[in-house]
C-alpha cells in the first residue's frame, strides 16, 4: 500500500483532494486473498441477486415510483444498523482498515431522499418492513457478537454501490423524471470518493490486509452469502407489494378496481399496506347485495320505479 495513499477520513477537510492509487493489478491477486475469495464465493448469490424480477425491471426501468421509496425506506433501515454496528466497531482489529465513514457511509444521504419523497416529518411515515427487519436484526447481531463479520455486509453493500448502483442511479433518474440536480438519489452519491474504481482497489487491498485466518475468511464468505440472501428477500418482498401497485396509485392517482379476484388484490387495500381499512368499496358493496333485507329493499325499490315508469307512459 504506497504511502502517499490518502487514508480513512481521519485529516481530510476538502474532499477533492481525496486520491486513492490503484494498489493491485488482477495478475497479482492470490486465490488465498479475501477479497478474491469473496468475488468468487458469492459469485452465484451475485448472479441470483441481479436475475431477481425487481432487478430486472429496474434495470429495463420499469420501477414505480412508490416502490422506489419502498426501495429506499428498505435502505435507510439496513444502512442505519450497519453504520450503527461499524461506529461502535471503528477501532475492532478484523474491521477497524476498513471504518471510511466519510467516504462510504449512506444514512445520511438516504435521509435526505426521505425528506424529498415524503417530507419534513418523513419518520412518521415510514416504518420497517418484515424482510428489513430480518436484514437489520442480523447486521446487529453479527456487529454485537462477530464484529469480523462485518466485512461481509460492507463489503456486499458498498462495493455493490459502487459499481452497479451507479448504473441504477442513472435509471432511476430517468425513469422517474427525477430532478437532474439529484434529489432522490443522493443514496447513489458519492461526493467524497473521487474515483470509485481505484476506492474499490484500494478497498479490497484493505480486506486482504486484514490479519485473519482460513476459518475466518471462510466465515466471512458465508456470511456475504446471507447478506445477498437478505437483499433478494428484500427484493421478493418488493416484488409482491409492486404487483398490488397500479400505475395510477404510484403518482397518488385513485386506483381503479374491477370488482374481480381476490380482496387482498384491491388496490383500496395495496394502498393501505395493511394499515387501518383494508376494505374494498366494490366488495362492501357485493357483500351487502347478499343480505335477504337488502334484496328485498332493492327488489321493492325496483318494483316502485316500474310502477311510476308505467304510470307515466299511460
Amino acid at each position: 500500500m504506497p504511502s502517499d495513499v490518502t487514508e480513512a477520513s481521519e485529516g481530510v477537510e476538502e474532499a477533492e483532494n481525496v486520491h486513492y492509487e490503484e494498489t493491485e493489478e488482477d495478475d497479482n491477486v492470490s486465490p488465498t486473498d479475501l477479497s478474491e475469495m469473496l468475488k468468487e464465493g458469492t459469485k452465484e448469490s451475485h448472479d441470483r441477486a441481479e436475475n431477481t424480477q425487481f432487478v430486472k425491471d429496474f434495470l429495463k426501468g420499469r420501477i414505480k415510483k412508490e416502490l422506489f421509496k419502498l426501495a429506499t425506506v428498505a435502505l435507510y433501515y439496513t444502512y442505519s444498523a450497519l453504520e450503527e454496528e461499524m461506529d461502535c466497531n471503528k477501532d475492532h482489529p478484523a474491521f477497524a482498515p476498513l471504518y471510511f465513514p466519510l467516504e462510504l457511509h449512506r444514512k445520511e444521504a438516504l435521509a435526505k431522499d426521505m425528506e424529498y419523497f415524503y417530507g419534513e416529518n418523513w419518520k412518521e411515515k415510514i416504518q420497517c418492513s418484515e424482510a428489513t427487519r430480518c436484514y437489520v436484526d442480523r447486521i446487529h447481531h453479527v456487529g454485537q457478537y462477530e464484529p469480523e463479520l462485518l466485512v461481509a455486509h460492507a463489503y456486499t453493500r458498498y462495493m455493490g454501490d459502487l459499481s452497479g448502483g451507479q448504473i441504477l442511479k442513472k435509471v432511476a433518474q430517468r425513469a422517474l423524471k427525477l430532478p437532474s440536480t439529484g434529489e432522490g438519489i443522493q443514496f447513489y452519491v458519492f461526493d467524497n470518493i473521487s474515483n470509485a474504481q481505484q476506492f474499490k482497489q484500494f478497498y479490497r487491498a484493505r480486506i486482504n490486509a486484514l490479519d485473519l485466518d482460513k476459518k475466518a475468511k471462510e466465515r466471512i464468505v458465508e456470511e456475504a452469502n446471507k447478506a445477498f440472501e437478505f437483499n433478494m428477500q428484500v427484493f421478493d418482498e418488493l416484488d409482491k407489494i409492486g404487483a398490488l401497485l397500479t400505475e395510477e396509485a404510484q403518482d397518488g392517482g385513485l386506483p381503479v378496481h374491477d370488482g374481480k379476484g381476490d380482496l387482498h388484490k384491491c388496490p383500496y387495500y395495496a394502498t393501505k399496506l395493511g394499515k387501518g381499512d383494508p376494505g374494498c368499496p366494490y366488495h362492501i358493496g357485493m357483500a351487502m347485495l347478499k343480505q335477504p333485507t337488502m334484496q328485498f329493499v332493492l327488489a321493492a325499490c325496483i318494483a316502485l320505479a316500474a310502477g311510476i315508469a308505467t304510470w307515466y307512459v299511460m
